[in-house]
């Protein structure tokens, strides 16, 4: 590593490698980072979400508006 051969190797390779590192790390969690999308379902649609605080199959709609009603889109169980 310390040849400049290798160093410079390294160091052009280093950003490709992040980006594959920080994608296996993705596959590998116990939770994936997809509350946000969620989120904007929700929003948009009222598709409601999951809690992991709650138990499996307990559904939520958050109302952000402060307008519309209380109807949110039928849930199902996978």
């Amino acid at each position: 590593m310390l040849d400049p051969f290798f160093r410079d190797a390294v160091v052009q390779a280093q950003d490709a490698w992040r980006r594959v590192v920080i994608y296996y790390d993705g596959y590998r969690a116990d939770r994936l980072p997809a509350n946000l999308l969620q989120a904007q379902r929700d929003f948009f649609g009222a598709h409601t979400y999951e809690r992991i605080d709650k138990p499996r199959g307990e559904f939520f709609h958050t109302n952000r508006t402060g307008r519309g009603g209380k109807t949110s889109a039928s849930t199902y169980v996978v």
